[in-house]
């Protein structure tokens, strides 16, 4: 049945936000008429980002509890309450025939006032080890799109549909893309590229491990694309003013994915959900380096159903600064590794996962 009318939830980082916008791609293609309304999280970069991408988007007064005592958490149990009523006053007020849920402070209070409403609605979990909250809605949502194995020790089985995570197609076709690539970036074609990717904010260890090794990485055969990230990228411009940098190519975020994907020899990349979908399509030699500061830690999780298939490397973050750069120029040189990683990467990718998506969403529509 054609979806004329839908609300998508969720984000916080680029990992939640950008498979919500490729989930609306998806659905205006079906229905250039369709009508799409997100709601996000206060303060957070899908409010910029969602309208940015074309989208309208509503904000709830939403926070996480804080790991550490902050006086924050005490006004928690109140701005849930918040959220809550404002979340069920967006759903009775914008009528959707389906309400998705991508995870992220917002995606609970608009799933649950959806629910509780009697709405269709599905959670679209990308981990292979969900949160709490995910665990709590998956008792009354329609259904439950999934990327992994094994996710019915915590979800009911007959609500689970593998699917895989939603990609935004415009960063994983990267076929033919190569001479454009070097060219865009002002490498070398004959020289081997590493890239680095810890996500939008970027990653401290990624970075410092770098910052470690550069005077090699300058001298060595290599080339370096190197996302820093929002969260480092002044500080580092200052810390490396006047460094010999050599071929490392530091940038705040990496605009043209794609295109960086195309040129490299070797990833490292964080274990978020939607870069290790992503990797599985781009099929590159990869070498994971888990998060240690997220929830249940479920990028080690994510890592390791690459790595148990001989289809990833993994460094743990506390071995990185003195592992990570000597890992990935010894695996540049090994052609027969980065071979078998290939071969095994590509087996798991899913690039109809967006779409098999949507054909779950007009599915509950329809009944």
């Amino acid at each position: 049945m054609k979806i004329e009318r839908a609300i998508i939830s969720g984000g916080g980082t680029g990992g939640h936000i950008f498979p919500a916008i490729a989930i609306a791609d998806e659905l205006k293609r079906r229905n250039p008429d369709v009508e799409i309304l997100f709601v996000g999280a206060v303060g957070k970069m899908e409010m910029t980002k969602v309208p940015e991408a074309g989208y309208k988007i509503e904000g709830l007064e939403i926070v996480g509890l804080k790991r550490k005592l902050a006086l924050s958490n005490f006004a928690l149990p109140f701005k849930i309450i918040k959220s809550l009523l404002k979340a069920r006053k967006i759903v009775k007020s914008f009528n959707p025939q389906v309400v998705v849920g991508v995870g992220g402070y917002a995606s609970g209070p608009t799933l649950k006032a959806a629910t509780m409403l009697k709405y269709p609605s599905i959670v679209q979990e990308q981990n292979s080890f969900p949160g709490k909250t995910n665990k709590i809605l998956s008792k009354s949502v329609t259904k439950i799109c999934v990327a992994y194995d094994g996710l019915e020790r915590f979800f009911p089985k007959e609500k689970i549909v593998f699917t895989g995570n939603p990609t935004r197609k415009e960063m994983v076709e990267i076929e033919g893309k190569e001479k454009e690539g070097f060219e865009f970036y002002g490498f070398d074609s004959e020289r081997p590229v590493i890239l680095i990717i810890g996500g939008s904010l970027g990653a401290r260890t990624l970075n410092e491990s770098v910052v470690d090794h550069l005077d090699e990485l300058a001298f060595d055969n290599v080339q370096v694309l190197w996302q820093c990230g929002k969260l480092y990228h002044e500080q580092l411009l200052e810390k490396l003013s006047g460094k010999e940098m050599g071929a490392v190519k530091m940038v705040q975020f990496i605009e043209r994915m794609d295109l960086a994907y195309a040129i490299a020899d070797v990833v490292i990349s964080r274990a978020g959900a939607i870069s290790v979908s992503e990797l599985c399509l781009v099929k590159k030699p990869t070498i994971l380096v888990p998060s240690p500061n997220v929830s249940e830690d479920h990028q080690t999780k994510n890592a390791m159903a690459l790595v148990e298939k001989n289809a990833a490397i993994l460094v743990k973050d506390v071995d990185a600064k003195a592992e990570l750069l000597v890992e990935a120029i010894r695996l540049i040189g090994d052609a027969q590794q980065k071979a078998e990683l290939i071969k095994n990467i590509e087996t798991l990718g899913r690039p109809n996962a967006t779409s098999e998506i949507v054909n779950v969403l007009e599915g509950i529509v329809k009944k």
